[in-house]
């Protein structure tokens, strides 16, 4: 350092041993520092993009911090607390001590529980030693990804797509290969269009059923299809079942494993407790694998995260076990029919924009196509002007369309479509 001048050289070790800076202006310190680790980053991670659904819920946020009224349609969560025997169950833990790790795939008595569940409700056999436990049903897919993808390998994902697929499938260093669905076949992927987006290097194909944003549920004959062109290649299928209770009318669902023993072979399924039960805070979520995957994806949860949270499992086991859950579910669903059925009477009468009825999850993917925005544009003017928040439609993949959340009140939603019915018409 030469104290009259400021000026500093600094060399750095390694692959930018040839990078020499020159610190005359040291307010400019920091932008030198910034760009060498910008330069460390992995491609992995600088190929990601961050959640816009995220970015709508803080700015939606920060009017409300300055005085204005939002009327929230973005929301991807039920509106409802936890349960009380859920809490009650995880109080008790807590006072019995039961603070410390667990096996990184869960207690037994969880386990088993799920175990119990997917044979009696989805007519699909796991052992427990099957199921690992996870700190949410987004790290039940990332492990499932991580533990079958080989850089270079495609996954193919059906779009609209939930807004992390993408993403981690480039952090498990694949490549996503979307595969643009049709609103006349309710935003399905059909069989023949499994079959023409695959290539040699085609590993894993991931279905969500019901579906986030779009609410479309599978039906037997359609994942019956899709697993008979998985089969060809031993393709794996990851089946986020995240909504399975949230399904309406004479719908059903249909748990993909279930179908018949090729699916079962092949498929990894993944599930948790957040929506089901209003527990998305606790994070907990599982999967359900053959056996050799199970022990892979427990392998991996045990050098990245361990055990999801102690007392947090006691509560999932309390949402499996105890009489109150299903009353809990079964009006928990009750509701959002009615909102369900509410939101689409509303948005099938806004002449501009078009919907399909959604079978499952709370949310609607409206084709905003014949507004002429883009979809960024069109929920930043509707939430600046018109304070609805609304998540734009290129974060599930298609550009053409907003979702809708019906994860509020009726007063809530009466007040937002209206709002939102005021916006489309005058484009």
């Amino acid at each position: 350092m030469d104290g009259a001048s400021g000026a500093e050289i600094t060399r750095s070790p390694g692959r930018n041993a040839t990078i020499a800076t020159i610190d005359v202006f040291p307010r400019f310190r920091g932008i030198t520092y910034l760009h060498n680790i910008m330069e460390s980053l992995s491609n992995r991670v600088t190929s990601v993009t961050p959640s816009l659904t995220l970015s709508v819920t803080n700015q939606a946020k920060a009017l409300r911090a300055a005085g204005e009224e939002v009327y929230g349609l973005a929301g991807g969560e039920p509106d409802c607390d936890t349960p009380d025997f859920i809490k009650q169950a995880s109080y008790t833990a807590l006072a019995e001590g039961k603070t410390k790790y667990t096996p990184a795939a869960g207690i037994p008595e969880l386990r088993e529980a799920i175990s119990s569940k997917l044979r009696t409700q989805n007519q699909v056999d796991y052992e427990p030693s099957q199921i690992c436990v996870t700190s949410g049903a987004k790290q039940a897919c990332f492990n499932a990804i991580l533990a079958v993808v080989e850089e270079g390998d495609e996954v193919i994902i059906p779009s609209p797509y939930w807004v992390s697929y993408p993403e981690m499938v480039k952090l498990a260093g694949g490549v996503p290969v979307m595969v643009e669905t049709k609103e006349s076949n309710k935003w399905k992927i059909t069989a023949d269009e499994f079959e023409e987006a695959m290539s040699p290097r085609t590993k894993m194909i991931i279905l969500n059923t019901p579906g986030n944003p779009t609410g479309s549920v599978y039906s037997r004959e359609e994942i019956e299809s899709i697993v008979e062109v998985a089969s060809y290649e031993d393709i794996i299928i990851l089946a986020d079942e995240i909504y399975e209770h949230l399904v309406y009318g004479e719908e059903k669902h249909v748990s993909v494993a279930s179908v018949n023993e090729d699916a079962y072979n092949l498929t990894i399924t993944v599930n948790g407790f957040s929506k089901s039960h209003s527990m998305t805070g606790w994070r907990i979520g599982y999967t359900a694998a053959p056996e050799a995957i199970a022990k892979a994806l427990s392998t991996i949860q045990g050098h990245t995260s361990s055990n999801a949270t102690t007392f947090a499992q006691y509560g999932a086991l309390a949402a499996l076990t105890d009489e109150a859950s299903a009353p809990f579910i079964e009006n928990l669903r009750g509701e959002y029919d009615v909102r369900r059925q509410f939101m689409l009477g509303r948005l099938n009468a806004i002449p501009n924009v078009s919907v399909v009825e959604p079978k499952g999850a709370f949310y609607f993917f409206v084709n905003c196509t014949d507004l002429g925005l883009k979809s960024v544009n069109l929920c930043d003017k509707l939430l600046t002007r018109y304070k609805v928040a609304a998540v734009p439609g290129v974060a599930f993949g298609r550009d053409m369309g907003v979702r809708i959340s019906y994860c509020t009140t009726l007063d809530v939603l009466n007040e937002g479509i209206s709002r939102f019915e005021e916006f489309c018409r005058s484009h």
